[in-house]
């Protein structure tokens, strides 16, 4: 039966993740796997997630199944902690996922429910997985452009003119903050000029938010989503609690779609399905570790004083490395590494030279040139600042 079968091409980040594994180097650096790491290169369990989750082991009597949809004080929290009240409940529909991954493929599986074969315009720097995720539900992803790489900036005019090209029953992917790959993100005013242009063409926004919290703040992250939602009759929403709670392994997502109240109801049984048709309940222990931090004041200060030292981390790795690159290059060309926000930013490398970096100085990021400022040591943003520079002078 399976005679036939190919072996599938690795998927790039996996065989990084191997590659860096299988490295014998004692002074190797991971700057490509997405995973926050503290100052001993760990990723810490956070210390509200540790208190919740000796909370639920107390005093939880029962594994028993809940509902398709999942945990209801899960998706409760969840939508007052991206929504922010910026709409009615009334008109939020939401299904708990085993991580944001698989919140990103339900979000796909309904626009191919009502539009099959649908567009979804998708920035030419994304994470990897968009693709093979719209492709696998039959959908066809279009580029817009986003990443002026000389300024290392948004490409504001370039977007805004593919954009106007979006058709009613066509999708637009939106990076809710801290773009991956590149740390560029819109600004309040872009997301009003996005939002006016949705409004005018129809077209309708999926915003995938995995990094609230790692760029401004959490309700500054959530901006530009409260103004889509609050705005516009229909917001497709997929997020994580990979980054913000440390939850890696448990997947956590939910997938939450916005719509007229009269559609709500439909909705929400058209999301519980396709749970249903794919794993059927979502896990509960991670969801349900949200829930309790985000629903008790004491554990939710707790979990805010954790999210805002990581942030306070990451910027503080990317001042470093942007020193370090101007010293090394004798040029401010990659300078823009300071002013971006999240866990990552591309630098202006090729292929080869990514390649070069890592067989010769033990330096590993993905093909890109997208480097994980997580995984940065502000002690050694020197080492990785002069090797970047001696390869791109050759």
């Amino acid at each position: 039966m399976f005679e036939t079968l190919p072996t599938p091409k690795l998927d790039g980040i996996i065989g990084l993740m191997q590659a860096f594994a299988a490295d014998t180097r004692t002074d190797k650096i991971d700057l490509g796997v997405g995973v926050y790491r503290d100052a001993e290169g760990r990723t810490p369990v956070m210390r509200a997630v540790k208190q919740a989750e000796a909370r639920i082991l107390d005093t939880q009597d029962s594994k028993s199944y809940l509902s398709l949809a999942g945990d209801a004080a899960f998706l409760t929290e969840m939508e007052t902690l991206l929504l922010g009240g910026a709409v009615p409940s009334a008109r939020v529909a939401a299904v708990g996922t085993p991580g944001g991954t698989s919140a990103v493929r339900q979000i796909c599986e309904l626009i191919a429910k009502v539009r099959p074969g649908a567009t979804v315009w998708v920035s030419a720097q994304t994470w990897p997985n968009h693709g093979p995720l719209i492709a696998a539900a039959g959908l066809t992803a279009r580029p817009y452009r986003y990443l002026d790489a000389e300024a290392g900036a948004l490409d504001r005019a370039g977007m805004m003119t593919d954009l106007a090209q979006a058709q009613a029953g066509e999708v637009v992917l939106l990076h809710g903050c801290c773009h991956n790959p590149t740390g560029v993100d819109l600004s309040a005013q872009d997301w009003a000029e996005v939002a006016a242009l949705l409004e005018r063409s129809g077209a309708t926004p999926f915003v995938d938010m995995a990094y609230q919290g790692f760029g401004e703040g959490l309700d500054a992250d959530a901006g530009g989503l409260r103004h889509l939602a609050a705005r516009l009759p229909e917001v497709l929403i997929a997020a994580s609690c990979s980054k913000n709670f440390g939850l890696y392994r448990d997947r956590v997502g939910i997938a939450m779609a916005v719509v007229p109240d009269a559609q709500r109801d439909a909705m929400a049984a058209t999301l519980a399905g396709l749970n249903r048709q794919s794993f059927a309940f979502p896990p509960d222990h991670g969801g349900r570790v949200v829930s309790t931090i985000l629903g008790d004041p004491m554990l939710r200060a707790v979990w805010l004083e954790e999210l805002d030292g990581m942030r306070a981390r990451v910027q503080e790795n990317r001042r470093a490395l942007a020193n370090a690159l101007r010293e090394a290059t004798g040029s401010d060309r990659m300078g823009a590494v300071a002013a971006q926000q999240g866990m990552f930013s591309i630098l202006p490398l090729t292929e080869a030279q990514v390649t070069k970096l890592r067989e010769d100085h033990g330096i590993y990021m993905l093909w890109d040139g997208r480097v994980n400022m997580a995984g940065m040591d502000p002690s050694r943003a020197g080492d990785v600042a002069r090797a970047v520079a001696g390869v791109l002078r050759g």
